[in-house]
């Protein structure tokens, strides 16, 4: 356990009883409660996450502007101030390195937070992309807190600790600044579970008073501390990818069909010419969204037939506790991708029934 990283938080987590269990070489809770318990928090009042273990890369300088243009498979130049952009951090093949959130912070400034166990990888292959560019890259990861507030209760909950900021008026996908509990913090109206919510980013040493505060403030509201666990299952019902499960290195942007945030028209970047390339010879195999008809769950690495031969795989699969189905995520030639078709997932050598959905599996209704 001494080998493990520790956010900031983790003290918080054992005095509170969690679960904890190695993720990608960090101490982290899977679950203080229980995986339904707290996912059904998440969608019907909110939840509280400790994701400080994300990691935060700096890119600053005259040339800011076009290293995220050269690294990012989405067009940052269309971002305004205060703006925030998904996007894919790219090789030159088309595929992930990573996928991240870019974050406008001035014109010569952005903020990436990349995922946890790829922010080594992550740097060093931003650092390396950089050099010719008159920008700086500064990895901020071990100088910053982040806890993820999530849920429609979410906002009535973070306002009150935030009086000099109207977080009403920041829209999804946009942040600000404000002061909670004294410290100038970035909040961004961003998540990873398909509901409204706030991600603040703070110092390590504010974040245990913050995160004792907030679960205080949200008590009476239904809100509840949340694990790893509960964050997988609602990233799967809004068909978030993950990194390592549904993209990596070996998938391309239009694969993953993740096309909107490809932007072919901007100018030169990574994995450019290749996506031009698979995009006129058209994909052979598509991420589909899929449901299991027969009694069964299926689980990342099942086996996917069709008409008796192996077509692909399930990249992540559980039992969608709010939507009470059995869903998953599959690589299927692209002939196969299209709502209602049928095909099998091979469970413990069990050929189980299941079928092609739009995506999501999940969508939070809007006021």
């Amino acid at each position: 356990m001494d080998a493990l990283k520790k956010t900031p938080l983790n003290a918080e987590h054992r005095a509170l009883g969690a679960k904890m269990v190695d993720f990608g070489g960090w101490d982290m809770p899977v679950q203080y409660t229980s995986i339904l318990e707290e996912h059904e928090a998440v969608r019907t009042h909110a939840g509280l996450f400790d994701v400080s273990h994300m990691g935060e890369i700096w890119i600053e300088g005259p040339q800011a502007l076009d290293l995220v243009q050269h690294l990012c498979s989405n067009d940052a130049s269309r971002l305004a101030l205060g703006q925030v952009q998904y996007s894919g951090l790219l090789t030159k093949e088309g595929t992930f390195v990573d996928d991240l959130l870019v974050h406008k912070v001035a014109d010569d400034r952005y903020l990436l937070v990349v995922n946890a166990a790829n922010e080594p990888k992550d740097h060093a292959w931003i650092v390396k992309e950089a050099k010719g560019f008159d920008a700086v890259v500064v990895n901020r990861s071990a100088e910053t807190a982040q806890i993820a507030i999530q849920g429609p209760r979410a906002l009535e909950i973070l306002q009150p600790l935030v009086p000099d900021a109207d977080l009403s008026a920041v829209k999804y996908y946009w942040f600000t600044y404000g002061t909670v509990l004294g410290e100038r913090c970035l909040l961004a109206r961003t998540g990873y579970t398909g509901e409204d919510g706030f991600e603040v980013y703070l110092s390590p040493g504010h974040g245990p008073v913050a995160w004792r505060k907030l679960l205080e403030a949200g008590r009476a509201a239904g809100l509840k501390p949340c694990g790893l666990g509960a964050r997988d299952t609602l990233r799967l019902e809004a068909c978030m990818a993950l990194y390592g499960n549904d993209i990596d290195d070996t998938t391309t942007v239009l694969e993953a069909d993740l096309a909107w945030i490809l932007k072919l028209n901007k100018p030169e970047f990574n994995g450019k010419a290749a996506l031009e390339r698979q995009k006129a010879e058209g994909v052979k195999r598509k991420l589909v969204a899929f449901e299991v008809l027969d009694r069964g769950i299926a689980r990342h690495g099942h086996d996917c037939y069709a008409g008796g031969e192996k077509v692909g795989h399930v990249t992540s699969g559980t039992q969608g506790p709010f939507v009470k189905k059995s869903i998953g995520m599959a690589y299927l030639p692209t002939a196969l991708s299209a709502p209602g078709t049928p095909f099998e997932v091979d469970v413990r050598g069990k050929r189980l029934r299941a079928v092609v959905v739009p995506k999501p599996f999940y969508k939070r209704p809007r006021p």
